[in-house]
This record gives C-alpha cells, structure tokens and sequence, in this order.
C-alpha cells in the first residue's frame, strides 16, 4: 500500500536513527559544562526578561512581506478565526539594526536533540542584526506560557541568499536550532514536535494553517486558524520561479509568515509547508503559499541536528 504522505514516515525513522548516532557528537543538556550552561541560561532569562507584553505586541512583521488588500478570484474563501494557539506553534521576535521589534511565526519539529523549530527564510535571513531572537512558543494574548527559548543558528539554503527572495522562492524555508530556556529545558522536552515531512505532494483536502497577523484592533492579537485545501500552482513571475502549495484562507495578512501548514498522520499532526514562499508567502491575505518541502529542507534539517556551521549571506 502507498504511504498517504511520502516521505514523512521515513524521515521520522530517520530521526530515531539519527538520535543515537549523534548523541556523542552534538553535546545535549547533559554534556554541557558548568560555564557553557550557565551561559545559555543567562542568556535565555536575558530574553525572558526584554520579550515583555508590550514589547511584543509592538513588534512588526518581518519587512520582507508583501501582503495587500485585493480581490480574490475562484471559489469562496474559507475564513479565518482567532484561538489561543498550539504549544507547539509559536512566534520569533528580534528587533533589527533599527532597534525596531519584528516578528515571525514558527513550529516545533521532532528532532534527535530536541531543539528545532521550521520556519519561513525570508524572515530571518536580513543581514541586518537580529538582537535578542527567541522563540517564544504558543504566543497568545501577550503570554509567554512556555517562556522563551534564544536562536542559537539559523539555516538557510545558499541558493536562497545567493538569488534573494524572488529568484530563490524555492528555497523559502529555514531550520532553527533553539537554545534551552532559563530552567534548561528543550523546546520539544516543554511543548512537543510535529513530524516534519518532505515531498508529501501539492493536493491535500484538509490543512490547517495557523498564522500571527500583524494587525488587530486587539492590543494583544491571537493568532489565526484555518481549513482549507491546498494544490499546486506554478509561478507565472519569471522572477520568481518555482512550484508552491496555494491554499485559499482568509485574513492572512502580514505577520502570518512562518506559519504553518498542518496534515493529520498517524502520530498527530505533520508538519508540510510554511507560509512562504512566492512573493514571501502571498500577495493578498486570502491567498498563501509554501515552498515545496524537499530534500533541500532534508539537509538543512540534518546541518542543524548535527550541529554543523549555517550557510551565511
């Protein structure tokens, strides 16, 4: 019998795998040393502490975006609505070269060392300082209620620095190793992980998407949840070639990048795509898109579980 999502079956046998030949060579909790822990711990209470309510609620999205009001074409739109969120879905915050706050969504992925998190590449890869980046998982209402976890490295695919958000939309997708939080937690030991799977087709009938708008008559915004359907959809800009997931919800306005595209398996939820990609994720708020998930993703995915230095800019 064919497997309903390809590869994600494989890649999780593979993390299984992964998880005892890399114990040794990635230090985990436990081979940490004295000054190396307490160095991780300052520096995650340090983002705890700056990452306030309204600090957070003042953050803008990444400035990469391009989402506009427009008119949608085809069949209605599914609507969107606001909810308290996932433990494993969650928000990164930084603020630029102009102190301003930025943010970005992100999900939790099952990994051997338990520290990653998937998310879109064209909002971390600004060569611009990025100072205090966190996680901050199921960000709702101006709550931290899993704390907050420091970006320790972000990978991102070379062809996507190389070619820019355009040319390389393809490649619209990043994988980020967090640090423990202040108590020396791991971020998939505090929320858990989804499966992430890769080469899992373009038609799926039900995906959920979850994503953190970037405006709202709320002073703390929810983020937003909805089901649609998904299918493939060639890019007709020659700058910005490629293949994309395209799924119809409503209101997914700036901010709402990174967020995830959600399909059920057999352990729960599989993690298939991330608002981005095609113009950073889409040019309206009821049409989004995904970089195809591949084996490009694969490698960034084993470069941050082996711990290996990111691809720079």
């Amino acid at each position: 019998m064919r497997r309903p999502f390809g590869l994600p079956f494989a890649l999780r046998g593979l993390v299984g795998a992964l998880a005892g030949l890399l114990a040794m060579a990635v230090p985990g909790p436990a081979a940490l040393g004295a000054d190396a822990g307490g160095g991780r711990r300052a520096t995650a209470a340090s983002a705890g502490a700056y990452w306030t309510p309204e600090r957070m609620a003042a953050a803008r999205p990444a400035a990469a975006e391009r989402r506009r009001p427009g008119p949608t074409a085809g069949e209605p739109v599914p609507p969107s609505h606001p909810f308290d969120g996932l433990p494993q879905v969650g928000t990164f915050f930084w603020t630029d070269g102009t102190n301003t706050g930025r943010f970005c969504g992100g999900t939790v992925v099952r990994s051997p060392h338990r520290d990653l998190a998937v998310s879109a590449a064209h909002c971390l890869r600004s060569p611009d300082p990025k100072r205090r980046l966190s996680f901050v998982p199921q960000y709702h209402d101006g709550l931290k209620p899993h704390g907050v976890f420091p970006v320790e490295s972000i990978h991102i695919d070379q062809r996507y620095y190389d070619l820019g958000t355009d040319g390389g939309a393809r490649w619209d997708f990043t994988v980020v190793r967090l640090g423990p939080r202040a108590d020396g937690s791991r971020v998939e030991s505090a929320v858990g992980g989804f499966d992430l799977a890769v080469r899992t087709g373009y038609a799926h009938r039900d995906v959920r998407l979850i994503g953190y708008p970037g405006s709202s008559d709320a002073k703390y915004p929810k983020p937003l949840d909805c089901r649609s359907s998904t299918h493939r959809y060639t890019s007709t800009d020659p700058k910005a070639p490629g293949d994309f997931l395209e799924i119809a919800c409503a209101g997914y306005v700036g901010g709402t990048s990174g967020g995830p595209f959600l399909v059920r398996g057999p352990a729960g939820p599989v993690l298939i795509g991330v608002i981005g990609g095609y113009h950073t994720g889409g040019d309206t708020p009821d049409i989004s898109y995904s970089s195809y998930f591949n084996e490009d993703l694969l490698a960034l995915y084993l470069h941050a579980v082996e711990g290996d230095a990111p691809t720079k800019p």
